[in-house]
């Protein structure tokens, strides 16, 4: 009888490491593996910021950089043309890049559509 129930502990024992193994890849999977994505895609854009892009920061200032730095930006709002010196790490968005980056997708649907037209025309032919 004890063999029974040491052998009915072993089992359950390694259902709960399997359920526990199991919640925490999907713990990874769903919320720290996004999470990390979403900060390396932020700090890419926020090195990649140049010169005449309009941005955003954390706080809703909105302006045209007029000057990077190694760590800094200076922007400059408005038509008073009031310059404001900030840190990079306090870019929200960059409008600038993503308009540019909506055109180059649309320019992507746009080369696919016609290359499925062509490929239909030939195959009709």
């Amino acid at each position: 009888m004890n063999f029974l129930t040491s052998t009915s502990a072993g089992a359950g024992m390694g259902s709960t490491l399997i359920m526990m193994v199991l919640m925490i890849a999907i713990f990874y999977f769903m919320l720290i593996r996004p999470e990390n994505k979403r900060k390396k895609e932020a700090e890419q854009m926020r090195s990649a910021v140049k010169k005449g892009d309009k941005i955003t920061t954390i706080g809703g200032i909105t302006g045209t950089v007029v000057d990077v730095k190694e760590s800094r930006i200076v922007l400059e709002t408005g038509a008073d043309q009031v310059r404001i010196e900030f840190e990079k790490w306090a870019i929200s968005s960059n409008e600038t890049a993503a308009e540019h980056a909506k055109e180059e997708a649309k320019k992507a649907q746009e080369a696919k559509a016609k290359a499925k037209a062509a490929k239909k025309a030939e195959k009709n032919q």
